[in-house]
Parts: structure tokens; sequence; C-alpha cells
């Protein structure tokens, strides 16, 4: 008789806890060995490093057949946000590609080249995408809409590729944890019961200072760069050419969802490059046919690990960390640290920040209201740590995307993620230092 399909209702794996994350340990092993091999961390080879270990949690659901396995594999690679993000992966590789050809990002450099002075240009992409972020809520989207500019400013400027894309990717987070259509808002003011404008009051007083100090070191590092400033003039082609990232903004701070927005700046890009004579009907097809096929790794990687962090939730990965995070809460302080640890150890079992807050969210309820912490404080700390967790994991979704739209490797953007770094290093302090002081017991 054939072994039973995975089922959340049926048969369960033996929990082993701590060995339910092994594969995450497996992953971290994996990216430096391989890293060594070819010659530096950033070399390290994403797909064959997922491949490898999503192999090795199969061997962590003890007690299941192999059918069982893959099943729950399975499962957790077809979960119905992956697919959606599969789908924005694939309309965000084909309005990048068809943009790039219809030369949106020449001439979104070019107007960028025009209006910021050389000291400004990597601060400028931060805070572009700060703004961008905030409108729109979601990081997703202000990624694709603001890392093709970014990358493309690298040669004119001298600057990174990986640089601006990481300023880029930062200013992403800061929307994405204060934005008010924000899910991760949302969904952390949800399980905390309380306003959304209250949580906004105390995550400001928090992730502003990071925001600051970030924008001082982008300043700072964009001191003593010359471009060359661009040659072309700036004509009505200019504007028509880069119509299509203005109304993907436009559209997206207008609270259109982050598929719809993709899917009409595909056409206006299709549109105006007609227009413009940048190719045919056939040449736009082909482009588009390009970028979608250059997302093909990321979609694969966003697959397998969709599938490993489901093993790891079955094997019990995740009730390991929160049984053992919750034994020796004592006080309002070590109760907040506990609510951070476990929503970042949890995104990092699951590498969705929402699903993180979820997960956790329903249990640092009850371990604020027992040691007195207020609920604004712990929403803010929920979404901060979550949010900044995310924006640093290499097989996320918006590292990955970033990195396929920049065409360079995720572990070469994080040494330059300050934002994300510095969020964590100030939440932090703002717990150990009891700040605010009107929120903080």
């Amino acid at each position: 008789m054939a072994s039973p399909l995975y089922s959340p209702l049926r048969r369960k794996p033996r929990r082993h806890g701590l060995f339910a994350l092994s594969p995450l340990a497996v992953m971290a092993f994996l990216f430096v060995a391989l890293g060594w091999l070819c010659g530096g961390l950033s070399q390290a080879p994403v797909l064959i490093v997922f491949v490898l270990t999503a192999c090795y949690s199969l061997l962590t659901l003890r007690g299941l057949p192999l059918e069982t396995r893959l099943s729950c594999f399975a499962h957790g690679a077809g979960a119905s946000d992956l697919l959606l993000m599969v789908w924005i992966f694939v309309l965000a590789g084909g309005f990048a590609a068809s943009a790039k050809a219809t030369g949106a990002v020449d001439a979104a450099v070019t107007l960028t080249l025009t209006v910021l002075p050389p000291s400004m240009l990597l601060a400028g992409v931060f805070l572009a995408a700060c703004i961008v972020s905030f409108g729109i809520g979601t990081s997703v989207g202000t990624i694709a809409a603001v890392v093709p500019v970014a990358a493309g400013l690298a040669m004119p400027s001298g600057l990174s590729v990986a640089v601006l894309t990481a300023a880029a990717v930062g200013g992403a987070f800061f929307g994405d944890n204060l934005s008010f259509i924000s899910d991760t808002t949302i969904v952390a003011t949800r399980t905390q019961g309380c306003r959304l404008s209250d949580k906004f009051r105390v995550n400001v007083r928090i992730v502003l200072p990071a925001a600051i100090f970030t924008l001082a070191i982008y300043l700072f590092l964009g001191q003593g760069h010359a471009y060359v400033v661009s040659t072309t003039a700036v004509t009505f082609s200019t504007w028509l050419r880069v119509l299509p990232y203005l109304l993907v903004i436009a559209l997206a701070m207008g609270g259109m969802n982050v598929l719809g927005v993709l899917l009409v700046g595909n056409v206006a890009t299709g549109v105006a490059g007609l227009f413009t004579g940048a190719f045919t009907t056939a040449g736009w097809m082909a482009e588009t046919t390009a970028g979608i096929a250059s997302m093909g790794e990321l979609i694969v990687v966003s697959l397998l690990a969709g599938g490993l962090l489901e093993i790891i939730r079955q094997g019990g990965g995740i009730t390991y960390l929160i049984h053992r995070l919750t034994r020796r809460v004592r006080s309002a302080r070590g109760a907040e640290l506990t609510i951070a640890a476990l929503v970042s150890l949890t995104n990092l079992c699951t590498a969705n920040n929402t699903v993180a807050i979820l997960s956790v969210g329903r249990i640092s309820n009850d371990i604020a209201e027992r040691y007195g912490v207020d609920k604004r404080k712990s929403a803010s700390i929920l979404d901060t740590f979550s949010c900044a967790v995310q924006g640093l994991l290499p097989y996320g979704a918006q590292l990955l995307m970033a990195a396929g739209l920049a065409a360079v490797s995720p572990m070469e953007i994080i040494p330059a993620l300050c934002y994300p770094m510095l969020t964590a290093l100030v939440a932090l302090a703002a717990i150990l230092l009891r700040l605010p002081r009107k929120y903080s017991a």
C-alpha cells in the first residue's frame, strides 16, 4: 500500500527540537565552505547550497516514509503565499528587462545624475526607497521599482552595484516596517491589540535614529565620487521612457495590488518602447521572455526554501524555539528581549516576516500581558526585529529578488545593508535602556 501523503492532520513526525533546526546550520556551513572553495563568500553557488540543504532536511523528519517527507516538502514549496511571490518574480523580471530595453533605466539614470550632486547619490537612492516603501507599504514592490535604477547608476557614479542595491533594499524595509498599509504593521498591531497610529508613534522613535545614521553613512560613503555627467539632453523622449517607473510608483502608492502594478508596468514599458522605436512587438516579447527566464534561479531557490522551511516547521523547530525562549522570563526587559528573540529566530526559520509575526504574535501578546509590557511597544518590537532580520536573509525573497535584478550575489549585498543592521542595534538598545521611556515599564 502506498505511504500516506503529507497532511497537517495526518501522522506527525517525531519531534526532535534542536535537530529540526539543523538545516539552518547546514545551510550556513555550506555557504561558508562553498564560498571558500569558489574564492569568496559572495561566489558561493546559492542554488547548490539550497539543493544540498533541502536534501539534508528530509533526513530530519524521522519516523515518516520518504514519500511522506517529500509530500511535506512539496506542501511548503507550493504554499499560496510563496506561489504569489513567484508571480511577482515573473512580472518583475519581465518589467525590468523590457524597461531596460525601452531605455527607461538609462533615462532614469540621466534624470538622477542631472538632479543629484555626486555626494548625494547613494543617500538619494536610500531616501527615495524610504519614501516609496512608506507610500506603498511593501519592500518587494519598492525593490522592483528602485533596484534597476540604482544598479544602473553604478557605472557612471563609480559606486559598487552591491552598495547601491543595498541602499535601495534598506530603504525598502524602512517603509515595510513603518507604513500604515504594510502587512507586517497590520499583523503586529492586530496580534497585540493596539492601534496602528499608536504603534507608529513608538516604532518611529526607535527606527528613525537608525534611518538618520544610515543616511549619514551613505552621505559619507558618497564623498569623493565624481561621476561623469551625462551629455544626453533631457527631452520629451526621456520623460516618456521613464514614465513606466513613475507610473509603477504612482499606482503602488495609490494602493493597487503589487501584481496589478507590475502588470500595468509591463504594458507601459511595451507602449513606451513601441512609441519611441526602441523595439518592435516581437522584440518586446523577446525581451520580456528573457527577463522572466533570468528569474529562473531565483524562483527555484524560493521554492526550495519554502519546502525546506516547511520541513523545519513540521519537525518542531519553531515550537522548540518558543518553548526554550519563554522558560526563564522574569521582567519586562526580559519579556521584550524574549519577544525580539522569538520573532527573529522564527523569521530565520520561515524567511517571511509576516508569517513570523503571525507565528509568535499570540504568545508574544501573552508574554506582554504577564510582564507588563506596553502593547504598543511589543507590536513595535515584533515588526522592527522581523523586518531587520528579513532584510539580512540571503535566502529571503527581498534579497534574492534584488540580487536577481542587479545581477549580483545576495552575499555581496549583505555587508552594505546598513539600515537593517542599525535597526537591529538601535532596537536592542531601546530594550536594554528602556526607551522610549513613555512606553517602557
